[in-house]
């Protein structure tokens, strides 16, 4: 009996970012915050796109218990992970991208001067999300966001 692997969420979000024209929902830049779409949902996982004008970016947060990659396909965005009491910033430019486990935490943000594009996948699908902020050098909960209800 064959056992087969789930796809690999990095190799998923560059065949997406790949050929935007192709995207569900037409890119867009918004100027009041970052604009999002998902583009597909299975079984197995969802693919998201996501726009970034300069100075735009996500609260400290996680996936909900969900595995994912993300692709940078335009631009330069700047992800922060917790490191040490703080956070350890990794400049992402396009065509670089990064997979993360389910308890990942982080801080994605486009400190460029030029829009960006990313692209997202997560295993399973997002469910909810919660936002952290930092206190005395811990992680603190501020907000558990739910899906259909926050985004």
């Amino acid at each position: 009996m064959t056992t087969r692997r789930p796809p690999d969420l990095l190799a998923v979000a560059a065949r997406w970012a790949a050929d935007p024209a192709a995207w569900p929902q037409p890119l867009r830049f918004d100027p009041a915050s970052r604009w999002y779409a998902r583009l597909a949902q299975d079984d197995e996982h969802e693919v998201w796109a996501l726009s970034w004008l300069p100075g735009q970016g996500t609260d400290l947060h996680d996936h909900g218990g969900a595995s994912g990659a993300f692709l940078v396909a335009a631009g330069v965005l700047t992800e922060e992970t917790v490191s040490g009491g703080g956070l350890r910033a990794h400049r992402l430019a396009a065509g670089a991208g990064r997979r993360f486990g389910p308890r990942h935490v982080h801080v994605v943000t486009n400190r460029g001067a030029e829009p960006a594009v990313s692209v997202h996948v997560y295993r399973p699908a997002l469910r909810r999300m919660t936002r952290y902020r930092f206190a005395d050098g811990r992680l603190r909960v501020a907000e558990v966001a739910v899906a259909g209800v926050a985004w």
